[in-house]
């Protein structure tokens, strides 16, 4: 049996999400990027020494142009303002590189490992799931954007630093020796901050990707969604830990 490691057991991996900020000003994002200037900035996160990741503007995606596809839901113009809900589509380009993807793949791997109750995060497409949500073009998306990938950038320049190997390609051990740290932001070594809001981020991101796949909403042992021959209300015990009785829900 895989064990959950620190950065995120079983327990924690599971508590509903702590009060943290949703935004990143543009002078914090620059603080993240800047982590990563002495391996190149964000082409840090190539292994191979390679062309470095998009330029930014590749966030910025025009809808303007957007052409629909042929809707399934004849009441749905499969627009982004008004999507296909049956036959969903992303009309924009995934930004991060493959370089990119792969530090992002064994972070998420680390955050939701494989277990007796569920596959790992990469293994049910997390990582295309990040790609394709810090690739929005929408404010908080691109904001997200540039704190994900500086803080990708900062995971492999600090495993090159100390492992002289890139991230996904050091041990269980040693990435939760980077990562421990960063576990809760107001906890983190002062000069670990802004890497912590990061991996706060991508925690969060990859736990949304992964609990509302199939094989997540089985992991939490939710049951919605489903036909049921009957419905029999609330346990008796939710009912009373609420102060009510049976017959307030008459």
């Amino acid at each position: 049996m895989n064990e959950r490691p620190l950065v995120t057991g079983p327990e924690e991996a599971r508590d509903p999400p702590r009060d943290r900020p949703t935004s990143v000003d543009r002078r914090t994002a620059l603080k993240v990027i800047a982590a990563s200037a002495a391996l190149g900035g964000a082409a840090a996160c190539q292994a191979d020494g390679g062309a470095g990741p998009s330029s930014p503007d590749a966030a910025h995606v025009s809808l303007s142009g957007f052409d629909p596809l042929p809707a399934s839901n004849p009441l749905a113009r499969g627009t982004p303002t008004d999507p296909d809900l049956l036959a969903p589509s992303v009309p924009w380009e995934g930004v991060l590189n493959e370089a990119e993807l792969e530090v992002a793949g064994a972070l998420c791997d680390l955050i939701i490992p494989a277990d007796e109750r569920s596959p790992a995060a990469s293994e049910v497409g997390v990582p295309a799931y990040v790609n394709e949500y810090v690739s929005a073009p929408y404010p908080a998306q691109q904001e997200d954007l540039i704190l994900v990938r500086g803080g990708l950038a900062w995971l492999n320049r600090e495993s090159q630093l100390r492992f002289d190997a890139p991230f996904p390609k050091l041990t269980l051990a040693r990435q939760q020796e980077i990562c421990d740290p960063l576990r809760y932001e107001p906890d983190a070594p002062p000069a670990l901050r802004i890497q912590a809001r990061f991996f706060d981020r991508f925690r969060d991101i990859t736990s949304t990707g992964f609990w509302t796949t199939d094989e997540g909403m089985r992991d939490l042992g939710y049951v919605g969604n489903v036909p049921l021959p009957s419905f029999d209300g609330p346990p008796p015990e939710v009912v009373s830990a609420l102060g009510l009785t049976a017959e307030d829900l008459q």
